[in-house]
């Protein structure tokens, strides 16, 4: 089992950066790849970023690429999210995830085995 905690979302205007991290307690975070995904209001869930086990390897969804970056430290047990250059449209709560499996292609809620509770990100116009 694997508890993950998020925290740094907020209030930002547009054009502003926030940086989300995600914290893992009760196993080795090392064996997890991890991935952030959102849930715009009335929207389904969907993927934002995933990072490789040992951080060799990192995915980005079309909409955040060149903005986000997903980084980890596997000394810190922690997943990191940095977001920059902000829009009204990634206004979400936004998820951090672990996957015990290798996936070429992490983009898949369904891939994911544990989920954290979720964090607020509000960008205004």
């Amino acid at each position: 089992q694997v508890q993950l905690v998020e925290s740094g979302g907020g209030l930002v205007q547009a054009g502003g950066s926030l940086s989300l991290s995600c914290v893992a307690s009760g196993r080795t975070f090392g064996n997890y790849a991890m991935g952030w995904f959102r849930q715009p209001p009335g929207k389904e869930r969907e993927f934002v970023a995933a990072i490789s086990r040992g951080g060799q390897a990192t995915f980005y969804a079309d909409s955040v690429k060149g903005r986000f970056t997903i980084s980890r430290d596997n000394a810190k047990n922690t997943a990191y999210m940095q977001m920059n250059t902000l829009k009204p449209e990634d206004t979400a709560v936004y998820y951090c995830a672990a996957s015990q499996a290798y996936y070429s292609t992490p983009f898949r809620v369904s891939q994911y085995d544990y989920w954290g509770q979720g964090t607020q990100v509000t960008v205004s116009s």
